[in-house]
């Protein structure tokens, strides 16, 4: 190999703080498939439309079939990514009829152009006409283009830094992140990130506490409502924002911007779930416990919550916070 400044500039060795990839000749290939897929799964289930024949929103990913990765040639970054997918929107017209029906995309590509996508609106075999098709289409299509466009900034951003290694003596590349995304204040608040790395484990600190019982019914059965409480899907609809849910024992979940985390400690198929909840204003790493038993009863469900352990002052706030964002929330979006 050859000093700085002398030798075939292809086998210059540069001083730098890193001896990986000397002055970034070689070519470099990070695999993003996998956070991808994450992101597209985050981000599609909070498109929400609203106009004179109802409201409609996505739910359920349905297919998402495709790869994505990163390339670094000679300083130059290149994204590869190319994706088919289709998700479920459920629409509820004006007077109160529910509607299910799919959206497609075959070409969401480093090739196109966002406003060259193919995304397609149809409602579901079994499915009666509607305004609310024309609702999507008219509405519901920019949306969602505007959503997949967000997913693209957000790879390049969160993934450039790092295949751009800096020299000794020259400039530093870029930061990624919020930094690198030029947003009004109401977009960063409305719009979310896709997480990149988990949120690791509270352990949890003794402070003043009381308990209050809740009770209420819902006009569904056990099972659905169940689903509607651990689904990812289903949580992002009726808080009408993107969520992070595993819904299994141990699994964690992130709802309302970041305002309410937790974790499931407990959960028994249709009948109870149990779970470490907490407030993101509560004193730092204190959770409530907080226990959903469903009981059918024939056309309904009766659902009773236990809370305890919630900071001494949050009681009501806590109370009034279950009632709207979640039991009325869950009534207004799925008709319980």
């Amino acid at each position: 190999m050859a000093k700085w400044g002398k030798g075939d500039p292809r086998w210059i060795v540069e001083e730098r703080a890193d001896a990986t990839n000397v002055n970034n000749w070689h070519w470099t290939e990070r695999d993003v498939s996998g956070w991808s897929s994450q992101c597209l799964r985050q981000l599609l289930p909070g498109v929400r439309v609203e106009g004179p024949e109802g409201v409609c929103q996505l739910t359920d990913i349905n297919k998402l079939d495709g790869e994505a990765s990163i390339n670094n040639r000679k300083g130059k970054l290149i994204f590869f990514y190319e994706w088919q997918l289709q998700a479920s929107w459920l629409g509820t017209s004006s007077a109160g009829l529910k509607y299910r029906g799919t959206v497609d995309v075959s070409n969401l590509s480093d090739e196109n152009d966002m406003d060259d996508l193919d995304i397609s609106v149809s409602l579901a075999k079994d499915q009666p006409n509607t305004p609310l098709l024309d609702l999507m289409r008219r509405t519901g299509v920019p949306e969602v283009r505007r959503i997949l466009g967000l997913y693209i900034q957000q790879l390049k951003s969160e993934f450039s830094q790092g295949m751009i290694l800096p020299t000794a003596s020259g400039p530093r590349p870029p930061q990624s992140g919020l930094n690198q995304i030029k947003t009004s204040k109401t977009q960063v608040s409305s719009t979310p990130r896709c997480s990149s790395s988990p949120t690791p484990r509270p352990t949890g600190v003794r402070i003043p506490t009381c308990s209050f019982n809740l009770k209420e019914t819902f006009q569904t059965s056990p099972d659905e409502l169940y689903r509607t409480f651990i689904n990812q899907e289903f949580v992002q609809v009726f808080t009408r924002s993107a969520a992070m849910v595993d819904g299994c024992r141990g699994g964690r979940f992130q709802l309302l911007d970041g305002s309410i985390s937790g974790e499931f400690t407990q959960l028994v198929l249709d009948q109870r779930i149990e779970m470490r909840w907490r407030f993101r204003t509560w004193p730092s790493e204190h959770y409530a416990t907080i226990s959903l038993d469903l009981e059918d009863r024939g056309d309904e469900t009766e659902l009773r919550m236990e809370c305890r352990e919630v900071p001494a002052g949050e009681e009501d706030s806590t109370r009034e916070g279950w009632t709207r964002f979640y039991f009325q929330a869950i009534k207004q979006t799925f008709g319980y």
